[in-house]
């Protein structure tokens, strides 16, 4: 199912633009050859919900208009990509995949998609989400790998376009875990930035104290290429942070030597398939070849991770479609009718209680990353599962939902906001394997710098 890699629509953001940049390939026959793949994949993979043909010909012809007068903007000019369905787009619905929003038709775009189209970016199509996010598995996708494999979610229909050719990069969302899931069950680099480095400004959000906007690439180049477009402070985001952007290229190159990974003796691996851990342990084994310092911890109380999450999650989502619930509860899935219903029974002190223990793991966290730099931990604990998977058991004895078992190793990242990104790192029946690196805040720069030696050592990749 995955396209060859000598097709032009495999190939990384870098490589692209320098096809373009050399006069190989315009904007507009790499707009049309992105259009035919997704004529020829979605089929399949049903990563679109909205393909932007006309508009995405017509910025193209301006990107190459640009480029023939010497004023290129870079090295996302011509570059199509893709946005998760929550992301306003002018001239398209953002639906959040529902009913409730199939007249919403924004009249700007997210402020995120405004600095995509200033950088030469081309909106190339919107992806699908489970309904307003509110799930791990995105059930309109297929991956790419194995049609009957979930894509995870929510930002499943991203994952699934750049997986397969039909976008080389796409926007995200992550509340528990939406990036980084959909990234290791299609075998491609998803990063969470730290809570407030990338504006959420004409995002439709799930759980704001939680929600976290980011790229979706094929490299972790690429990833950085996207970061350093997308980051920064934004008025009109309240949550958005005036921290210094760091130049995230400048030493994505300087590998490993001395720095300091952390990796915990309990909780990451427990419960995983063996395939997920030795993929993961191999490629520490090959950090520590190449200079990085191994430190060892353990995580106090991991049992409250999830219990804290879904409370806050569940309280906040709730709050921001009571009125619409209440209105016209029919528009909605059941499934996120019933989700959003259970949040009415969440009280405003149990909110609040679950507002405290979050501080008290990111404080418990805080003190874990005075020991090391970065931490190394599988992504997900199996490969992509079937939708059908409703309930996975251990050999341990222990039973977890499907939902469960996909948010379990990643929403203590989002509970105490720190940047993390998942990479492939492996492969487990056919079917890709990840593994993440969890940073400091706001230091996105080591994150990508871990990432991409070991995309290096993994892949042999220069």
């Amino acid at each position: 199912m995955r396209i060859p890699n000598d097709e032009v629509t495999a190939h990384s953001i870098e490589d692209t633009s320098a096809l373009i940049n050399s006069g190989s390939i315009s904007a507009e026959d790499l707009t049309k050859m992105t259009l035919l793949k997704i004529r020829e994949i979605d089929v399949v993979t049903n990563s679109f919900v909205t393909v932007c043909e006309e508009t995405a010909k017509i910025e193209a012809v301006l990107r190459d208009q640009e480029q023939s007068a010497g004023l290129s903007r870079g090295l996302l000019h011509g570059i199509p990509f893709a946005a998760k369905d929550l992301f306003d787009v002018v001239g398209t619905a953002t639906t959040a995949s529902s009913k409730v929003n199939v007249k919403n038709f924004p009249s700007n775009d997210a402020h995120v998609i405004t600095l995509l189209r200033n950088a030469g970016a081309i909106v190339i199509g919107k992806s699908h989400t489970h309904e307003f996010a509110y799930g791990g598995i995105t059930p309109q996708s297929h991956n790419p790998w194995d049609p009957t494999r979930i894509t995870g979610g929510s930002s499943g229909g991203s994952a699934a376009a750049v997986a397969s050719g039909e976008a080389f990069f796409a926007l995200g969302t992550d509340t528990a875990g939406s990036i980084r899931i959909p990234a290791s069950c299609c075998g491609v680099v998803g990063l969470k930035p730290t809570f407030g480095r990338v504006s959420k400004s004409g995002v439709i959000p799930l759980a704001m104290s939680l929600d976290h906007v980011g790229p979706i690439t094929r490299t972790v180049r690429d990833c950085a290429l996207v970061l350093q477009t997308i980051a920064g402070y934004d008025s009109k985001d309240p949550l958005s942070s005036s921290t210094k952007v760091d130049n995230y290229m400048g030493s994505i190159e300087d590998g490993v030597n001395g720095l300091r990974i952390g990796i915990s003796e309990n909780f990451f691996y427990d419960n995983c398939t063996d395939d997920v851990v030795s993929s993961t342990h191999d490629l520490l084994s090959k950090l520590e070849s190449s200079g990085a310092k191994i430190c060892t911890f353990n995580v106090q109380n991991p049992h409250r991770f999830s219990e804290v999450e879904f409370t806050i999650a569940m309280y906040e989502a709730t709050e921001f479609h009571k009125a619409t619930l209440q209105e016209t509860p029919e528009l909605y899935l059941p499934e996120t009718r019933s989700r959003l219903e259970a949040g009415l029974n969440i009280s405003e002190s149990e909110y609040q209680r679950a507002l405290l223990d979050r501080q008290i793991v990111s404080s418990e966290w805080n003190s874990y990353f005075e020991n090391f730099d970065v931490t190394l931990s599988p992504t997900l604990p199996h490969p992509a599962p079937r939708p059908s998977d409703e309930l996975i058991t251990w050999p341990s004895g222990y039973s977890e939902d499907l939902d469960s078992s996909l948010t379990r190793l990643n929403c203590v990242h989002n509970l105490t906001m720190r940047p993390v990104i998942s990479i492939p790192t492996g492969f487990s029946e056919g079917l890709p394997l990840g593994s993440s690196f969890a940073g400091q805040m706001f230091d996105e720069a080591t994150v990508l710098r871990v990432a991409r030696a070991s995309e290096k050592l993994l892949i042999k990749r220069v």
